[in-house]
């Protein structure tokens, strides 16, 4: 570990901001002569105790719960000392700078501070600790962070089964059918002199082929579960006075987006999150697209163009009272071109007529009857747009057990697949190339420890800790 993964650290545990109760927590190794000075009294392990708590001359900072949580046996694995006092910003900034004052306080008896080298946590290092000293492993820390930020319910279930270890439990499952795969492969290799099979007797191909089998299961979990947390981001365009922001207001059930008859009313972005049966979408009105001579407007137009670049949904919203126009036509098209140009086919575009209210069946146009209809003022077509766009995102009905994940890890898996692809390659090859054969299943297994934390670099734990909040 690094030198500053010794250093015992103290940080405001609670968020900013006024409210019943806030929380201080120091971590460290030997707290109890810092907790008697804060506290005037040792404490028992794990038992909350009602006290003062004293600044330097003896008088009280204010009252509440002390608790002592002695390591191992702790959330860091350290000793920890929480004090739960009323949560005003002022009161929780006395009680840290308390901690800091009496931690660099010289012991009377040796002379020594009670708590050398005590300073201010960074973001994310009481977890950090927790994982360095083997409490949790790297995707149970993630999910810790994933709980606190999740933003449905569904993402915050998946979070909380992850942090229990559900996500962790199938990639250790499948880590020591790869190391006992390896061990029949090493085995052949080191004595190429023995006449028997090792992997023709071991059925190691039967193995290889479980294997992916079982990833593939974990693969279509883990895909739902980073959308769980993630979600997708959606992009409403289309031409002036389509109704985007009308179907922006719809789909968000508020009044976000401003709407009136006047074309170009929406010159910048409006953004809302939404939720479809749990999962997350990032909704974007966006600036009509159409030339304009206005500047203010042909900047939003500009930017409505960045961000259907960066979409990964695109609604393409038509006017069903228009849609007859040529003109109209001609600038649809216009538009579409430009979107295959700049997409180049890898976002879908889902075509939506809107304004179905307004217009008989009978006279829909007919390349509008086999696109998506619906009305953002009456609603109608809502519930299908929502179940186009689940499907669009890849969501499937999701099982009461998946667990949440990260880009992260599915690009990891992806990595293992095509190890796995490879080494059934070379298995299934007259004469297989056992070196390579024993290469790529060293790659796949490194690929599910970074998953974990048993193999990873100290820049991809800083990117990943970095991310949470001080004082977890």
């Amino acid at each position: 570990m690094l030198p500053r993964h010794h250093d015992p650290i103290v940080a405001i545990a609670t968020a900013p901001g006024r409210g019943a109760v806030g929380i201080v927590r120091v971590s460290g190794q030997g707290l109890g002569a810092l907790t008697e000075a804060l506290c005037g009294r040792a404490l028992r392990p794990r038992e909350a105790t009602y006290l003062p708590f004293r600044d330097a001359e003896g008088q009280a900072i204010d009252q509440g719960l002390a608790l002592y949580f002695p390591g191992p046996h702790s959330y860091t694995g350290e000793d920890v000392l929480e004090l739960q006092a009323h949560g005003g910003p002022v009161v929780l900034q006395l009680l840290l700078a308390r901690c800091l004052e009496a931690g660099a306080q010289p012991d009377p008896a040796t002379g020594r501070p009670l708590l050398p080298g005590l300073r201010v946590a960074q973001p994310g290092e009481f977890t950090e600790r927790a994982f360095l000293n083997d409490k949790i492993d790297l995707a149970q820390a993630e999910a810790i962070a994933d709980l606190i930020d999740a933003s449905t319910e569904a993402a915050a279930r998946s979070a909380s089964r992850s942090l229990g270890g559900a996500f962790s439990q199938e990639i250790h499952a499948l880590r020591d059918a790869l190391i006992h795969l390896r061990m029949l492969v090493e085995a052949t290799l080191d004595f190429p002199e023995e006449e028997i099979d090792f992997l023709r007797k071991a059925d190691a191909r039967g193995q290889l082929s479980n294997l992916e089998q079982t990833l593939a299961l974990v693969m279509q979990r883990a895909r739902q579960g980073a959308l769980l947390r993630e979600g997708i981001k959606v992009v409403i365009a289309g031409q002036p006075n389509a109704g985007k922001s009308s179907l922006l207001n719809a789909l968000a059930g508020a009044e976000l987006a401003i709407v009136t008859p006047i074309a170009g009313t929406t010159r910048d972005k409006v953004q809302q999150t939404i939720q479809i049966e749990g999962v997350p979408l990032h909704v974007i009105d966006t600036a009509g697209l159409r030339d304009s001579q206005d500047e203010v407007e042909r900047i939003g137009i500009a930017r409505a163009w960045d961000e259907i670049a960066g979409a990964d949904a695109v609604l393409f919203l038509h006017d069903l009272t228009r849609c007859e126009t040529p003109a109209y036509r001609a600038d649809d098209a216009a538009i579409a071109q430009a979107m295959r140009d700049r997409l180049g086919g890898s976002v879908p575009v889902i075509d939506v007529w809107n304004k179905s209210d307004c217009v008989p069946v009978g006279e829909w146009a007919t390349w509008a009857r086999a696109g998506l209809r619906l009305s953002a003022r009456t609603g109608e077509g809502l519930a299908q747009l929502r179940q186009r766009l689940l499907e669009v995102a890849g969501w499937q009905s999701a099982p009461e057990g998946i667990y949440i994940a990260r880009q992260r890890h599915v690009q990891a898996l992806k990595v293992v697949e095509h190890s796995l692809g490879a080494a059934a390659a070379q298995l299934d090859a007259p004469g297989p190339a056992l070196d390579l054969l024993a290469e790529d299943l060293r790659l796949a297994q490194n690929a599910l420890s970074e998953i974990t934390g048993e193999f990873s670099s100290d820049d991809l734990l800083g990117v990943i800790f970095s991310s949470f909040c001080i004082g977890k």
